[in-house]
């Protein structure tokens, strides 16, 4: 199998594929555009791209190309926490630290940390945590740190002087694998937290009601909805497509006559499957 996930190597991307698809061939992109259009051309069999984080939030261009591709469905979910860790080259000297390196959101999420151990050593800000942890060691002669995962500090050869430096310890993020058929193979020995169900609905023309009289549909049947959230449909100003999950299985009468109840108010409602939640390691 063919496995593409949000690059570069080393990202917390990579880190969650190599969990989910242990035995396949994972091939990094370099955004998350290139992971739906390898997708929905062939090129492989599913892909791997982050959803929401706990701290900064749902990733919008991923709602954005699940609109765009609706061939694409999600066939599961993986939340895995988020550890950062402060690594150097061997040889660095660390009471000479010129330069601490990372993604601007890993500097963020460390950012107490760093400014009460390291607040006279300028920060700047990289690509990714991945690239970060690269650049530092291909300048062994120079004293430069980077704030990135353990795959990065095992992938480059760096060494941790400090290990789980963000400020949040209830720091997840949340990534979805999509493909084009459901179903396929999946590492079956993960553990399973939870099962959901994805919808984007597209509101029939504004007027008063109409976001109350859509969420009616599941409030009745007592469909519990873990997540709704609103994007823009770039069309102009007030419109809007929104994404929801609806907790538990899919399978009741209830649950399928939903679809033809948002149909006759109008609603444009794409089904993105019913899938299960996995739970990974950092």
């Amino acid at each position: 199998m063919k496995i593409a996930y949000l690059g570069p190597q080393a990202s917390f991307t990579q880190l969650a594929a190599s969990q989910l698809f242990p035995k396949a061939e994972l091939l990094p992109q370099n955004n998350i555009l290139d992971c739906f259009s390898a997708v929905e051309c062939g090129e492989v069999d599913q892909a791997v791209v982050p959803l929401e984080n706990s701290i900064e939030g749902t990733v919008s261009m991923t709602l954005d190309y699940l609109y765009k591709t609706p061939d694409i469905r999600i066939e599961a979910e993986a939340v895995m926490p988020i550890a950062h860790h402060l690594m150097v080259h061997p040889d660095c000297n660390i009471e000479n630290l010129e330069k601490i390196y990372s993604h601007p959101q890993a500097l963020a999420q460390s950012f107490h940390f760093l400014d009460s151990g390291f607040k006279e050593i300028p920060k700047q800000e990289y690509s990714s945590t991945a690239a970060a942890a690269k650049h530092v060691s291909e300048n062994p002669d120079r004293n430069l740190a980077a704030v990135a995962n353990q795959f990065a500090a095992d992938l480059y050869g760096l060494k941790i002087i400090r290990r789980n430096i963000q400020d949040i310890e209830q720091n997840h993020t949340r990534f979805i694998i999509i493909s084009k058929r459901q179903n396929l193979y999946l590492n079956n020995e993960l553990e399973v937290s939870g099962e959901k169900s994805g919808l984007l609905i597209t509101l029939p023309e504004d007027h008063p009601g109409g976001l109350h009289q859509v969420l009616s549909v599941f409030a009745w049947r007592k469909m519990n909805l873990s997540k709704i959230e609103s994007r823009t449909l770039k069309t102009g100003l007030g419109n809007y497509f929104f994404f929801i999950n609806v907790t538990g299985t899919w399978k009741s009468a209830l649950h399928h006559n939903a679809l033809a109840e948002l149909a006759a108010l109008g609603a444009d409602t794409v089904f993105l499957g019913n899938y299960k939640e996995f739970l990974l390691k950092s």
